[in-house]
């Protein structure tokens, strides 16, 4: 049976414009294709554990404006309990203005609006769903105090804390010790090890860095060039060759689809090659929640990749 997942974190409104190229500054360019879809990097999670039947539970923060009830009817229609989506009377929801370019390659800026407001003293109040949960997931968009709350009330409940270290922030070696497992991509763990990855030599040297602060398991993910799984000995997982479209969200749908494996019992090699699978469908396909698997489709993605 399938372990409970908490994850914790932002949903934001995406502004999506394609573009020829990313403008240079003072550069004024002409767009492409714009559209509006509901995102935020703990919404992109949620809702990819939720559509690959992950039992869960989500807490976050919408604001006091016609965003805020968009994103709650989103949460109930994919499953998702409204119980811990809070809502701030003070501060507008987040929202996030994203270009994407010819290459899907995106440029991302965030308007965190209520996500900054998502305070310690929500988690206080939400004790219930840590405490029922197995698996608790989280990034950066939220005040890294925050952040800092969690992991040691999920420590202190012994439970698996799972850090998409996404946007960087500084983390405490006090606080990498109690984390079960973190997935940076490349640039990320660069900063974690303060060092640089040149080569595959370089990668492990970085992996070790960040292992030797305390963190059980590392997976670095590397784009097109996979994902370093590192706990005391070393595996490189390849990564799914696909024609992208758009790789907003990508890195969400990998965590989320990651953490739904592990909790359904699969190794952490198993579940970044499920992980993989996942990210590799969202890809070809715009925007961020519009773009995220449900299980069927990835079972008939897995049988006729393996034929």
């Amino acid at each position: 049976m399938s372990k409970n997942i908490l994850v914790i974190g932002s949903t934001n409104m995406d502004m999506v414009v394609k573009v020829p190229y990313f403008p240079k500054p003072g550069e004024t360019i002409m767009g492409g294709d714009f559209f509006m879809n509901q995102g935020g990097k703990g919404a992109n999670q949620a809702v990819t554990v939720s559509r690959l039947n992950g039992n869960i539970e989500f807490i976050c923060k919408t604001g006091n404006d016609s965003i805020s009830s968009q994103m709650k009817d989103l949460f109930i229609a994919e499953g998702i309990s409204e119980k811990w989506i809070l809502k701030d009377n003070n501060k507008p929801s987040g929202v996030a203005i994203i270009m994407v370019d010819k290459n899907a390659e995106n440029s991302i800026v965030v308007a965190p609006g209520a996500n900054s407001n998502l305070s310690p003293k929500d988690i206080e109040n939400s004790l219930e769903a840590i405490r029922k949960a197995d698996y608790i997931l989280i990034q950066l968009e939220i005040p890294i105090e925050t952040v800092e709350y969690v992991v040691k009330i999920a420590s202190h409940f012994r439970k698996k804390v799972i850090l998409n270290p996404a946007p960087m922030a500084s983390l405490s070696d006090e606080i990498l010790k109690e984390i079960y497992l973190i997935t940076p991509n490349r640039i990320e763990a660069e900063t974690l090890a303060e060092m640089n990855i040149v080569d595959g030599e370089s990668l492990i040297k970085v992996a070790k860095a960040i292992y030797n602060k305390g963190v059980e398991n590392i997976i670095i993910t590397l784009g097109s060039d996979g994902a370093l799984v590192y706990n005391g000995d070393f595996k490189m997982i390849p990564a799914i060759k696909t024609d992208p479209v758009d790789t907003t969200g990508a890195g969400d749908v990998f965590n989320g689809a990651l953490t739904v494996a592990l909790a359904e019992g699969l190794d952490l090699f198993s579940a970044v090659k499920f992980a993989n699978r996942a990210s590799a469908i969202s890809i070809t396909r715009r925007g961020a929640i519009l773009s995220i698997p449900y299980r069927n489709e990835l079972t008939e993605f897995i049988s006729t990749n393996n034929k």
